[in-house]
Parts: C-alpha cells; sequence; structure tokens
C-alpha cells in the first residue's frame, strides 16, 4: 500500500496542523445544541488551542500512547477536541454510540481496559452521568470519569481545559499505530473491536475527498452520529482534514437540518437512507429546502432507487451511494459524475487503492448478475479486532469475508448489495445484533424458542420482528418483551418491534431455523399475532 501510493504516512495531527497553519481563523465548528440557544461557533485556531490544553490534561491524568479514550458523546464540540487531543499524545480514539446502555457499555470499556470515559451529563432525556458512575466501579483500569455539561470537579471544562500544560504539537503516533477503535455489533453475542490506523483510516479518506470534489469551501452538516465510523470519519476528520467547517447537529430532526442548511450555508453530508428520506420527506411537505445542499453520501442501509429520484426532484441534489462497514471505512462509492445515473442501480464500485470480489460457493468469482459473497482488500481495510486475532478472517491473499451478498452489476466493478449472509439487521443505519438479542430472549423464563429477523420499513430500513415459542401455560406478548428488555438495560434501538407467537419454529431437516420463511411471515403480520 506504501508503494503504491495509497498509504501517505500521514496522521490526523499531521492534516489537521496543515488546516490550522492555511486557515487560522476560519470557522472549524459550529456547534449547535438543541435548546442552547444561539450556536458556537470555534475557529482553527482555537480548536487547536482547546486540543492543546485537552492534551495536556489527559497526559496529566497519565494518559499516553496505545491508551484508550472512550467517548460516548452526541455530535457536539468537546467530541472533537477530545478526538484530536487523543491523538496529539498518541492515544486510542474510542467513540461510542449514546444509545449503549449498561449492558453494552459496561462490557466494552472493560473489554477495551479504557482508561478515561467521557459522557454527557444528560442526552435524549437519559442521565448518562448516573449510569456511568454505576459502571465506574467495574472498571478497573477506568483513571477518570468527564462529564460534558456538568460545572463541578468532573466536570469537562474542569478536568480537561482547566488543569495541564498544553501539550506540544509533536506527537508520539506514527501511520502505523493503531489511532480508532471502534466496535462492531457483528454477528456474534460479543461486540468485536474494530482497530484502524491513520494509514488505512486517512487512505479512503483523501481519495474520498477527490472523487467527491470537495473543498476547504465546502460547509459539512455533522448529524449522522459520531459514534459511527460515517460520522467520525466522513463528518468530522474528513473536513478537518481539508480545511472546511464543520456544523454539528446533536439531535436530529429534518426541518431543524434544513434550516441549519440554510443558515449556515450546508453543501454536503453523509449519513444512513433514513436521514435522506426524512429530509426528501420535509420538503415535498413543504419546506423551502436548501439551494446550497448539493451532495449527499448515502451508506448504512439500502438506497431505495425511487428515493434517489425523489432526492434529485425535490432537492436538485445529487446523491452518492456508498457501501462500507467498521472494517473497511467505505469500501465502494458511486462517483459524482456517475450518481445520477447509477446511485440507484449500485452501491459504488471499489474506492481508490482496495479491491471487492464477489465469489460463488466454491470461491470462484460470479459471473455478473450473480450473486455470491462479497470479499474485500485494500488500503482501507482494518488491521485487526481487539484481542480477537482468530475473527479476522482473512485468507492467504489478503482477502476479507464482508459477510454480505452481492452481485457484480457490470464490467466496471460497479457492486449492489442485495443480502446478507451474517445474521445482522439494519435498522435506520445501526446494526441490530439478532444473536445476542436472542440468547436474551431465550433467558426469559417464558420463552422456550426465539427467533429475531428483519421486516421492510419505508423510512428505517428495517425493523426487528421476535417470533417466541412459549413454555407451557405461559404468555409473552409485546408489553413483557418491552418491560424486559428495558430491565436487561439494552439500547432501546435494538429492542424487536413486533412479538409474533408460534407453536414452534420452522427448521430444516439439520435443525437451523429457516429465517425466510419467519421474514414472510414478518412482513404481512402486524403487532402481536399468532402463528399455528
Amino acid at each position: 500500500m506504501r508503494a503504491h501510493g495509497w498509504w501517505k504516512d500521514k496522521t490526523i495531527n499531521d492534516c489537521f496542523r496543515d488546516a490550522v497553519q492555511a486557515f487560522p481563523d476560519k470557522v472549524a465548528l459550529v456547534a449547535h445544541v438543541q435548546g442552547a440557544g444561539a450556536a458556537r461557533r470555534i475557529s482553527y485556531r482555537e480548536l487547536d488551542d482547546l486540543a492543546a490544553r485537552a492534551a495536556g490534561s489527559l497526559r496529566s491524568i497519565g494518559i499516553g500512547p496505545g491508551d484508550v479514550v472512550s467517548m460516548q458523546l452526541p455530535n457536539v464540540w468537546e467530541f472533537v477536541v477530545v478526538a484530536l487531543a487523543a491523538s496529539r499524545i498518541g492515544a486510542v480514539v474510542n467513540p461510542l454510540m449514546p444509545i449503549l446502555r449498561e449492558r453494552e457499555l459496561g462490557y466494552m470499556l472493560d473489554f477495551c481496559e479504557a482508561k478515561i470515559l467521557i459522557v454527557p451529563a444528560r442526552y435524549r432525556g437519559h442521565d448518562h452521568a448516573a449510569m456511568a458512575r454505576g459502571l465506574v466501579p467495574q472498571l478497573s483500569h477506568l483513571k477518570r470519569l468527564v462529564v460534558v455539561g456538568e460545572s463541578g470537579a468532573d466536570g469537562f471544562d474542569t478536568v480537561l481545559l482547566g488543569s495541564g500544560t498544553p501539550a506540544p504539537e509533536a506527537s508520539p503516533l506514527q501511520p502505523d499505530d493503531v489511532t480508532l477503535l471502534m466496535f462492531s455489533s457483528g454477528t456474534t453475542g460479543a461486540p468485536k473491536g474494530v482497530m484502524h490506523t491513520s494509514n488505512t483510516l486517512l487512505s479512503t479518506l483523501l481519495t474520498s475527498i477527490e472523487d467527491l470534489h470537495l473543498t476547504p469551501d465546502d460547509v459539512v452538516l455533522a448529524a449522522s452520529p459520531v459514534g459511527h465510523l460515517m460520522g467520525y470519519a466522513y463528518l468530522t476528520m474528513m473536513p478537518l482534514m481539508l480545511g472546511a467547517t464543520i456544523v454539528l447537529m446533536d439531535v436530529w430532526e429534518p426541518l431543524a437540518a434544513l434550516a441549519l442548511m440554510r443558515s449556515e450555508q450546508v453543501s454536503y453530508s453523509s449519513a444512513a437512507t433514513p436521514f435522506l428520506n426524512d429530509l426528501v420527506a420535509a420538503v415535498e411537505g413543504g419546506d423551502p429546502g436548501a439551494p446550497s445542499f448539493r451532495l449527499f453520501g448515502c451508506a448504512g442501509a439500502p438506497v431505495p432507487p425511487v428515493l434517489i429520484e425523489r432526492a434529485a426532484k425535490a432537492m436538485n441534489l445529487t446523491v452518492c451511494s456508498i457501501w462500507g462497514m467498521t472494517e473497511v471505512v467505505a469500501g465502494t462509492l458511486t462517483e459524482v459524475e456517475r450518481s445520477r445515473e447509477l446511485s440507484a442501480l449500485a452501491d459504488g464500485r471499489a474506492v481508490r487503492g482496495n479491491e471487492t470480489k464477489v465469489v460463488d460457493e466454491s470461491g470462484a468469482p460470479a459471473a455478473i448478475g450473480v450473486t455470491g459473497r462479497l470479499l474485500f482488500r485494500g488500503s482501507s481495510l482494518f488491521v485487526g479486532y481487539l484481542k480477537r486475532p482468530d475473527l479476522n478472517a482473512l485468507d492467504a491473499e489478503g482477502w476479507f469475508d464482508t459477510g454480505d451478498l452481492a452481485y457484480v452489476l457490470n464490467d466496471e466493478g460497479y457492486i449492489r448489495i442485495n443480502g446478507r449472509s451474517k445474521d445482522i439487521i439494519i435498522r435506520g443505519g445501526e446494526n441490530v445484533p439478532v444473536v445476542e438479542i436472542e440468547g436474551l430472549l431465550l433467558r426469559h423464563p417464558a420463552v422456550a424458542g426465539a427467533a429475531i429477523v428483519g421486516y421492510p420499513d419505508e423510512r428505517l430500513g428495517e425493523r426487528a420482528c421476535a417470533f417466541v415459542v412459549t413454555k407451557p401455560g405461559q404468555v409473552f406478548e409485546m408489553n413483557e418483551l418491552t418491560r424486559y428488555m428495558a430491565s436487561s438495560q439494552t439500547a432501546k434501538q435494538y429492542w424487536p418491534e413486533k412479538v409474533v407467537l408460534c407453536d414452534e419454529l420452522p427448521r430444516t431437516a439439520t435443525g437451523k431455523v429457516q429465517k425466510f420463511r419467519l421474514r414472510e411471515l414478518a412482513a404481512s403480520v402486524d403487532g402481536v399475532a399468532a402463528v399455528h
């Protein structure tokens, strides 16, 4: 990768330093917090100073190269400051989704041996500070808890901006050091820690800047969660590398987003399909839209062709389809020039410096139009799973089995994702860990058998339906599922939204649940139903 020029041997520290030198007084961040009044505007010079102060404070706490800095924050300016600060001292940035609750969060923090945890005081009605304090006694490696929005001893300003000598620009972080750790739900019970270096992370971002024709004049709306790789890489790191302006939106609301786009002259954003659907529906419903908004990178879930057509008609918006996963950043992209022609038909072709291959059951390349397993290799491929090298799943030629099913659309290498061999559901861009939730249901005293499948949803792409076999004389309905899931402290986005009671689960001769039959049923029944 280095010999062919796909790895530039740069870190985010190098790229951000260049941006500060080129645009010291330009606005880097516009931070809009719901209900907080006027936005905070931070220049590149001020952002550099905040990152240096936070880096010095992290170092004074005892955090150094290779230590994990975990942040369960929404899209707020403090997230960007800490991400830059951690990189400045060679620490590993670990963004975590705000939807996570004690069950998932406790596991992840303990597994990655997080040295510091930064959370909001409250977010969307949930007391994150109380949740984090309840977890602290279980986390033997944790040195410090920091709370954004508190003014006391654990407050963000007190801990990270009020003490410590600013860290110098020189950083111990090297391009092949692990710089980012993100958890992927995958298909097994335990989330997997996906590790990226500066080279694997920045290789795709550098080519994407060129392929999407982005410039320092662009204004980027960061509404997709920064706890996801798309939000972290494409909506915070990439604009900062470019010297562009980021508009941070902490709570998604389409009418508010369109108003922000108009007032801030937003030109680009990336997010999952539901975000695009919400924007288009709002404009079709009478909102004036945002004339400056020209380009949307759509990823995280399949993009319905009709949605691309509606976006072009209602907003004159170019939609570039993107396929990616935590392990590969963005693996395929439909270029701007081909988007009107191909985004409705394909999920792009391999980003430069990377390769895709669709293979049949024997491992041979599948013919054009024939569905097979999607393999990936190249410059943006992750460097392994934390503490689980046995799961890395690379073959002798370096191909990674993505778990997705796809077919090659044409001889130019464009692909279309049309299924998943891995047992997951994608709900609004969130991977629902099906096996884990099924296992949780099976621990309920009334449940003898359980299987979870997805069913179509116009806005979110998919929702989850639980097929449940109860023990004799027992009852398990939606209200009990809701109570049980809440008591398990599982992220609400993972909760099944339908329950179907059945005498038995359909199985193959070898005992495997026939989920294709359950998917057909899930799409045809409403609410709680009984299938005999």
